[in-house]
């Protein structure tokens, strides 16, 4: 036990030290805004924030941890902690999955699973309650290979896959489900029982509005694996890439050679766990592996997708499975422990000169995926709100006027050239957060020329006003509309529409307006 306490903490510590190396910049002050990330100062809790408002209750139960903490600790900080925990958790737990007495191939599966296409791309979408999970897998893993103590196991480990949400807990119970069924005694209804406890956070606001959950299957097609390497969709997959967004692909990805490297690492430890019999829970991995994997296609063929969408139209809770290239971190998992075991292998057959190999295994992932370091080459930077949105928030939150936020553009991302011009999910909704209120923004998603269609019946009834030639948003139920971004002929239509409402804010980056109430003075 001491022992696995020492590698654990090795572990960790060499996650720290490649979380460090990743994200760079970002963890300069301030907070990083990149695609689905949104980190906001003095967060407050809303309905949104328990999945009471707004679509599908995504950030549930992330948001709302992320507020409780950052009560007490500055939202800054808790950004930076989550994220480094990411690297730590996951390096330390797919470390000492690898049965070896000995350092180096417990840290060479740790360097493997915290540095690969699936945590880069993932990272770049800005998907951190996703990786909180993704960093908890082999944990629950552990657990659920531990016999008779298998689901109390369970409970601790299932911390970072709840925190996580509904996409994490997904990608968790395809994962530790058939490690529980071929662990000792087969205990998965245990495991399933402990799965299903720990997914009622967001399961339970998703039953009580099921009219949140999109049953659009524009988003299967929208959302579908796509090639962003040089050898197609299915390696791609196969190499842990293949996200949808080409904005969340890391510079140089598709350069032949790093793809090829990267293919043989795969390759390798998929082929080392075909070896090791003896490895626990090797069957309910590789079968894990294999059924994230074949979801993960899905997507690929258009008879996959025509059954996802049917799938996605009886149901919208099976939306969790449109982008499917999440499932492929079973098959993260198995091939960091098969290079584990690969580097154990070698460095009882090779004599003196083997610790050097399994040091450049170590460093292998970061050889053949460079352009993650230092921020994915500073597209991940932290930055501060401008002042104006701090008026802003003073102003709404000063006044006991009833009435709710608009936020427009009426579009869902945002490019802020304060934010350096990333996409963004635009902040408003979780930063003007105020009690009695309901900040509306839209979240309709525009993949090139496809509309994934809102899940909020509050969007849609906004979208049918904002149709009009002459919206009466006061009419509509708002006191405040919150201008963050738009064209030139954008925002002078927004002028329109805003004309019987005062401007309390007017900044560059940022207009407030205020419609009359029947309290206000004349």
């Amino acid at each position: 036990m001491p022992q696995t306490r020492r590698a654990g903490a090795a572990c960790a510590l060499l996650g720290l030290v490649l979380g460090a190396l990743a994200l760079g910049p970002a963890l300069g002050w301030g907070f990083v805004l990149v695609q689905d990330m949104v980190f906001v100062p003095e967060p407050r809790f809303s309905p949104f924030t328990f999945g009471l408002a707004g679509g599908a209750p995504r950030v549930v139960p992330s948001d709302a941890v992320v507020t409780a903490v950052a009560s007490v600790v500055p939202a800054e900080l808790v950004q930076k902690a989550l994220l480094l925990g990411v690297f730590a958790l996951g390096c330390a737990g797919a470390g000492l999955l690898v049965p070896s007495a000995a350092l180096g191939p417990r840290l060479v599966a740790g360097a493997f699973y915290v540095w690969n296409p699936y945590v880069a791309e993932r990272l770049l979408m800005g998907q951190w309650a996703l990786l909180l999970g993704y960093a908890g897998l082999p944990w629950v893993v552990r657990a659920a290979c531990a016999g008779r103590r298998g689901a109390p196991a369970m409970v601790p480990a299932m911390v970072p896959a709840a925190v996580g949400g509904f996409a994490a807990m997904a990608v968790t119970a395809i994962t530790v489900l058939p490690a529980a069924w071929y662990a000792p005694g087969r205990r998965v209804l245990p495991a399933a029982g402990v799965v299903l406890a720990f997914s009622l956070p967001w399961l339970v606001p998703a039953l009580a509005r099921p009219e949140a959950l999109n049953g659009d299957g524009v988003g299967v097609d929208a959302f579908a694996a796509r090639a962003d390497g040089p050898f197609g969709t299915v390696v791609g997959l196969l190499s842990l890439g293949g996200i949808w967004n080409a904005g969340a692909v890391p510079a140089g990805y598709d350069a032949p050679v790093a793809a090829l490297a990267r293919l043989v690492l795969v390759l390798a430890g998929i082929a080392a766990v075909a070896r090791a019999r003896d490895l626990p829970g090797r069957a309910g991995l590789a079968v894990a592996a294999a059924a994230g994997f074949a979801i993960a296609c899905l997507g690929v063929t258009a008879a996959g997708r025509t059954a996802l969408r049917r799938l996605v139209e009886l149901w919208g809770g099976f939306g969790v499975l449109r982008d499917a290239q999440q499932f492929v971190a079973p098959l993260a998992l198995l091939v960091a422990v098969g290079l584990g075991l690969l580097a154990a292998r070698a460095a009882a057959e090779g004599g003196r000169l083997m610790p050097y190999g399994v040091s450049l295994l170590v460093l292998a992932p970061v050889a053949v995926l460079p352009t993650l370091a230092w921020g994915a080459f500073g597209r991940l930077e932290a930055v501060e709100y401008p002042r104006s949105w701090y008026e802003a928030r003073a102003a709404i939150l000063a006044d006991g006027a009833p009435g709710d936020v608009l936020v427009l553009p009426f579009e869902s991302y945002r490019r802020f050239p304060w934010n350096g011009g990333r996409a963004v999910l635009d902040p408003a909704q979780r930063f003007f957060a105020a009690p009695g209120r309901e900040v509306v923004a839209n979240d309709s998603v525009r993949v090139g020329s496809m509309v994934v269609a809102a899940e909020d019946r509050r969007v849609r009834e906004v979208e049918r006003v904002l149709d009009g030639s002459s919206p009466d948003l006061a009419a509509a139920g708002f006191r405040y509309v919150v201008v963050d971004a738009g064209t030139v002929e954008e925002r002078a239509r927004f002028d329109r529409w805003t004309q019987g409402a005062r401007l309390v804010v007017d900044r560059p980056e940022l207009r407030l307006y205020r419609f009359q109430a029947l309290a206000d003075p004349i």
